[in-house]
């Protein structure tokens, strides 16, 4: 601009000296400086700005998904199952001889000797102890010395019979005594008979001053000893006896499986004295019916003893393997116990919660048989809340190697 339109505008010029020239460039730096500074700080806030609502819209993001997740139910499920093996019921017994014997005297008298004590094994007949009866040998004396008197009776009346025969049929004698004679022979005859029987009698009495082993087994008590007094009368018992093989075991099963126990069934026993040793029996027999007091059914194992290792009177343990149960069985913690009853929570296909009611059976230990309310395909929550309602939305979540664990059917019981 030149100093005319200065002039003509009103305007003084500017100086044009060196002072004014160096001002000038101070000033125009400055405004520069500044407006480095104003666009570096607008930049830097408008940053601040950008990561501030980036920072935002991912917590928000982050929120919402934790909210999503924490919005979802996820559970594990399971599926009811039938029993692949049958469980193994174990109960106590008592060995006992297959047949056992109290053997008393049959005679009175004083005992004279014996000839085996506890623990002989006889055979069947063997002499066991003997017996002196001073009475019943006097007693059958007497009774030879009756039987010999009637026997001379009956011939004198026979002879005499016969001698009235030949008189009658010479007509000498009447009828009337010759049937008096032959009346007279045939009490002679009957009182022989007596004398007879009472001599085979005290015969038989003198046979039973030996004690004999009714069979084969062990002397497994022996309560006389010689010189002792034995009365007949008092049922005092001299020995008693048991037959060790095979051995009986008799034991009593609960009610609730009475049912599934058959004869011919194979059993398990163990004793807990031979460690590492099992012994194979069967079931003989059962009772057939139960017991209204105990509400359980005898059963009678028989068990081959041959080498006579186990003992009558041994406190042993029966295990008694079970067909497997027809009925489904869950896990345990699959189950939910509420007021109304317990409860089984099942996944339907589009995620929803029915909580079914079911009737339950007996305990396996690991998993519960279910007697009814399930078919045996549903999707059955394991561990439910106890929150966990009707209706509710449930996602299942991938199954894990530990899951289940422990609910398996088929495991050993205890009665």
């Amino acid at each position: 601009m030149t100093e005319q339109r200065h002039a003509a505008m009103a305007i003084h010029p500017l100086e044009t000296d060196d002072t004014g020239h160096h001002d000038l460039l101070q000033r125009q730096q400055m405004v520069r400086r500044t407006r480095s500074i104003i666009v570096v700080v607008a930049v830097l806030l408008l940053i601040g700005a950008a990561r501030t609502l980036y920072q935002r819209h991912a917590n928000g993001s982050a929120l919402e998904k934790v909210a999503a997740e924490q919005s979802t139910q996820y559970v594990l499920t399971t599926t009811p199952t039938l029993p692949q093996k049958g469980q193994t019921l174990t109960l106590p017994g008592t060995l006992q001889g297959y047949v056992q014997a109290s053997i008393a005297a049959r005679v009175s008298g004083y005992l004279k000797r014996w000839t085996h004590d506890i623990g002989s094994r006889v055979k069947q007949g063997e002499l066991l102890a003997e017996i002196e009866t001073p009475e019943i040998d006097q007693q059958l004396a007497q009774a030879i010395a009756a039987r010999e008197q009637a026997a001379a009776s009956l011939a004198l009346a026979r002879s005499t019979a016969q001698r009235w025969e030949a008189l009658r049929q010479k007509d000498v004698v009447a009828q009337q005594d010759l049937e008096e004679r032959r009346n007279a022979v045939a009490t002679a005859t009957a009182n022989l008979a007596a004398a007879e029987a009472n001599v085979q009698r005290l015969r038989q009495m003198e046979g039973f001053k030996r004690v004999l082993a009714p069979f084969a087994g062990v002397v497994t008590r022996r309560n006389v000893d010689v010189g002792d007094l034995i009365d007949a009368g008092a049922g005092r018992v001299l020995f008693t006896m048991a037959q060790t093989d095979p051995l009986r075991i008799y034991v009593n099963v609960p009610q609730s499986y009475a049912s599934r126990i058959q004869p011919g069934q194979p059993v398990i026993v163990t004793q807990a004295e031979l460690q590492g040793k099992k012994f194979e029996g069967k079931v003989a027999r059962t009772a057939g019916a139960i017991d209204i007091a105990t509400r359980q059914m005898q059963v009678e194992i028989a068990l081959p003893n041959p080498d006579g290792s186990l003992l009558p009177g041994a406190y042993v343990q029966v295990e008694v393997p079970l067909p497997p149960s027809k009925m489904l069985s869950v896990p345990e913690n699959a189950l939910l116990f509420r007021a109304e009853g317990t409860r089984v929570a099942i996944v339907d296909a589009h995620g929803k919660v029915h909580l079914q009611p079911v009737t339950l059976g007996r305990n396996y230990g690991g998993s519960i048989e279910v007697l009814s309310g399930l078919q045996g395909n549903e999707q059955l929550v394991l561990n439910p809340s106890d929150a966990l309602a009707e209706g509710d939305t449930v996602t299942i979540a991938p199954p894990k190697a530990d899951a289940s664990q422990g609910a398996k059917p088929g495991q050993k019981e205890s009665a």
